[in-house]
């Protein structure tokens, strides 16, 4: 995979409710990533930018909510959602400032 195209991948965590409760329970992080990104990429990017090694990647695309504006109907952007298994013992911490 391309250096450059790692960074591009992730675009943030997701830290919410079910996703801390993922975490604890079934060793899961939950990412926003790259609408292109496809498993593998995924997979690659988070082993070599937090150093972890991850057992499976699942892949959900989130539809934008139609909202109601001053001039009508608009939309919110479609994204894609990837949650990552890690192995047993391993964590990724975003509580941590750097």
């Amino acid at each position: 995979m391309n250096k450059e195209r790692i960074f591009t991948v992730l675009l943030q965590p997701l830290v919410t409710e079910k996703s801390t409760g993922l975490a604890e329970d079934s060793n899961q992080v939950v990412f926003k990533v790259d609408s292109r990104a496809n498993k593998r990429e995924i997979k690659a990017a988070v082993e070599q930018l937090f150093d972890v090694n991850v057992l499976s990647v699942r892949v959900v695309s989130v539809k934008g909510k139609t909202k109601r504006t001053r001039t009508g109907l608009g939309k919110c952007a479609d994204w894609k959602k990837a949650y990552v298994r890690l192995t047993s013992g391993q964590d990724i911490d975003f509580t941590v400032a750097v």
